[in-house]
């Protein structure tokens, strides 16, 4: 298959940003290095229940690479580098003493990008609590707000002179509904959820105070999944289980956030874990909306379920990735509308990737030309929202390189560049020449 063009990228803004995306927990392994504590990942990659018996263990040994990969990005041209902070790495218990060792190698990959002219974007939260918080309750523990805090306080102090755009939570529908605390020892599962939903919210409004407050010319935001949930089939029960999970897919965190309340369809539920002021220690002023979005969620009805739902059959003839995930190009442009409409905030669109298991092939390359055509499209899509008066500001790709994809293992690669795990060896795709290609395009005056 021949390379696709480059996208029509007219409408987007002269001073659009181009950047990629990883996390801390997927890539940077050496879990048990520099006094680093346990996360609940740890934990869980290490009881069998992963693909493979995978564990994050290693992972791309970015901990140790961090300079190969910069220098990747800078081969790019990417304007921008969004990554996370694993908090057991600065904070081994979740709070208490800091690790100095942890916090220097964020020093250390900071001090690396802006030499290299990459801006970077720290995400607070991406998943890998610590486990002795955990073992405290976790999220379903309503003092994990001021862990919360005072993990911002010591991040925002240690690298507010150098990093200036900052998000709270990466997806914070996804690890809420798929947590795996939820409904343990007798416990109900939806009220679990609704604690923990709020705990989460109220954790990202205290944390925009404390970057508000710490670091000067502040840039904050959230990370959203936001996903259409359709239903499955034309039964009734299956339109109702869509419109049920999209409310908490799609809305129980921006809504609060953005604008002051939750959904009207939990609002009852959630109540009950809902303090005087809370909402508004909670709607704190943001400067722009972070997108996630891969493709269309099909819903099925599955009584006695958490919510009611299972992920039910796509369509027939949908265009599929090849690990069974829809494209969808117009569902992102779509998305893309309802997000502006919605919060009238910038977007920021922080993943959009394509997931295959392909290796290289007999010369070495590996020419990912499904994932080509794929950005092609969703970037086209984009540019579309754009032209229809969408404030898009940015996008980056999910990812710059292949990583532990969390109960996949390393079994799907969404990465720009293949990772041989056995030696750590990075190769770049196509896909990684033809985004350069793009990025060099875009900046051309």
């Amino acid at each position: 298959m021949a390379t696709p063009e480059l996208p029509d990228i007219a409408s987007l803004r002269p001073d659009f940003i181009w950047g990629v995306s990883t996390s801390s927990f997927q890539i940077e392994g050496a879990t048990q290095e520099g006094g680093r504590g346990p996360s609940v990942w740890d934990v869980y990659g290490h009881t069998d229940e992963l693909k493979n018996r995978d564990s994050g263990d290693v992972a791309c040994d970015h901990y140790h690479r961090y300079p190969e990969d910069v220098a990747l990005m800078k081969a790019l041209g990417v304007q921008a580098y969004r990554f996370s902070v694993a908090w057991p790495r600065v904070l081994p218990q979740g709070r208490g003493s800091a690790n100095e060792a942890g916090l220097a190698f964020y020093d250390r990959l900071l001090d690396e990008l802006l030499a290299a002219g990459i801006e970077p974007w720290l995400c607070l939260y991406h998943w890998d609590l610590p486990q002795a918080l955990e073992d405290s309750g976790g999220w379903l523990n309503r003092e994990s707000v001021a862990w919360f805090t005072d993990y911002t306080t010591l991040v925002a102090g240690r690298y507010g002179d150098r990093v200036k755009r900052f998000a709270t939570f990466n997806e914070p529908s996804i690890f809420s509904l798929f947590s795996r605390s939820l409904g343990q020892k007798g416990r109900s599962a939806e009220d679990d959820l609704h604690r923990m939903i709020h705990h989460v919210n109220l954790a990202h409004g205290a944390a925009v105070d404390v970057l508000r407050d710490k670091v000067r010319n502040v840039s904050i935001g959230c990370i959203h999944n936001y996903q259409p949930c359709r239903p499955s089939s034309d039964r009734a029960a299956d339109a109702v289980a869509a419109a049920h999970l999209s409310t908490y897919w799609n809305n129980a965190f921006p809504d609060p956030q953005c604008l002051g309340e939750y959904p009207a369809a939990m609002r009852s539920a959630v109540a009950p874990h809902v303090e005087a002021d809370d909402l508004a220690r909670i709607c704190r002023p943001l400067d722009w909306f972070g997108l996630n979005h891969y493709s269309p969620v099909y819903v099925a009805a599955k009584p006695g379920a958490l919510l009611g739902y299972d992920f039910g059959n796509k369509p027939s003839g949908c265009a599929l990735t090849p690990i069974g995930w829809p494209i969808e190009p117009a569902a992102f442009a779509d998305t893309l509308r309802i997000v502006h409409a919605r919060y009238a905030l910038p977007v920021y669109v922080m993943e959009n990737g394509y997931g295959d298991a392909m290796q290289p092939d007999e010369t070495g390359a590996v020419i990912d030309s499904g994932r080509m055509a794929f950005l092609r499209a969703y970037i086209e899509a984009m540019n579309a929202a754009a032209a229809d008066g969408v404030d898009i500001r940015g996008y980056f790709i999910w990812s710059l390189l292949d990583n532990f994809e969390w109960d996949s293992g390393y079994s799907k690669r969404f990465g720009l560049t293949y990772i041989d795990y056995a030696s750590q060896r990075r190769i770049p795709k196509a896909s990684f020449d033809w985004y350069a290609r793009l990025i060099r395009a875009a900046r051309q005056p």
